[in-house]
């Protein structure tokens, strides 16, 4: 299952989300640029995998062709693993799934994930733009997950076969931001990652559904939940918080509708925001899962949410606008992870 970390807090692995942020005068090419060395840092300091995730029409966030961008990580690196948190698998034939994820893991073979969402990552002009048509949505999720693990099947009989793809075993991990995916993934026994960093409200009933109705596979025999988090570490409180203002920005231009490249820190978010805007992102980004601080602070967030979690992997999202902050965010998470 790849679930095997190099490094450990208490016991729980910890891994990378990166949405490859545009930032306010920057281009696609220095985001990639600032992912890969990232993931090469991350990789040192002994994070466990490296997620990128599927978005499409977002300014600020460059990961759109997600399995292009996981194959140019994974080219960058030794041993981290490196996949999906995740592929919107309704934007997709799962047959073209199968064969980008089988072509990953034969170039990088043991180091690949496949996540998988039911989300359209985009509004539904740009769901429409991707699919064509909408007949074929959300509802039909299990259906695809169904066809794409049988295309994962070695079976030369097939009149259709995923070269490469077949008869590959590249871990299948189902996300999710509601109970939905937390059902389907205990139905079918798949490791479940769960977007507590942008859906807290949801978190523990998501994972106690998930945990008690899991079922076992030739996959999984026992549940295992990762769980997303957003962490901004500095090396005091106060410019921890200055450099959250990015991220709280971003989520403004979503809450007006106008999605934006990652903006640079402001002094004060209430100069660029209403009181009932700073409401709506604060039920967001919840402090149950966006820790925002110094490495004491961190530290106290982190063991909170671990103790409430329960997560066996935590999934770390840290959107900072400058490139060494970013760099160091990460740095201290590990630094108190030893």
């Amino acid at each position: 299952m790849g679930t095997t970390p190099t490094r450990l807090f208490n016991n729980i692995p910890l891994s990378v989300l990166d949405l490859a942020p545009i930032i306010e005068g920057g281009n696609a090419v220095q985001s990639f640029n600032n992912s890969v060395e990232l993931a090469q840092h991350t990789e040192k300091l002994g994070f466990n995998r490296y997620w990128l995730a599927e978005h499409h029409n977002m300014p600020g966030i460059a990961s759109s062709a997600t399995s292009v961008l996981i194959g140019h990580i994974a080219g960058a690196t030794e041993k981290i693993r490196v996949g999906a948190g995740g592929v919107m698998l309704p934007n997709h034939a799962t047959l073209v799934i199968a064969e980008q994820f089988g072509t990953l893991e034969a170039l990088y073979p043991g180091r690949i994930d496949l996540g998988l969402g039911r989300a359209p990552g985009s509004d539904q002009a740009t769901a429409h733009a991707l699919r064509r048509t909408l007949s074929r949505g959300a509802e039909e999720f299990p259906l695809q997950l169904e066809e794409l693990q049988t295309y994962f099947e070695y079976n030369p009989s097939a009149h259709v076969r995923a070269i490469p793809g077949e008869g590959l075993e590249i871990p299948i991990w189902l996300l999710g931001s509601s109970g939905f995916s937390a059902k389907l993934a205990a139905q079918k026994g798949l490791p479940f990652s769960f977007a507590s960093h942008f859906a807290p409200d949801y978190t523990l009933p998501a994972l106690q559904l998930y945990r008690d109705n899991f079922k076992p596979s030739d996959a999984l025999m026992e549940p295992y939940a990762m769980v997303g988090v957003n962490v901004i570490a500095a090396d005091t409180d106060e410019k921890a918080h200055w450099l959250a203002t990015s991220q709280q920005q971003q989520f403004l231009s979503l809450l007006r509708g106008r999605p934006t490249e990652l903006k640079p820190p402001v002094d004060d978010i209430s100069v660029v925001s209403t009181e009932l805007e700073r409401a709506s992102i604060g039920r967001t980004l919840d402090p149950r899962s966006t820790i925002i601080g110094s490495p004491e602070t961190v530290r106290e967030g982190l063991t909170r949410f671990l103790d409430e979690t329960k997560a066996d992997e935590i999934i770390i999202n840290s959107q900072i606008f400058y490139q060494e902050d970013r760099l160091r965010s990460y740095e201290i998470i590990m630094e108190l992870m030893d």
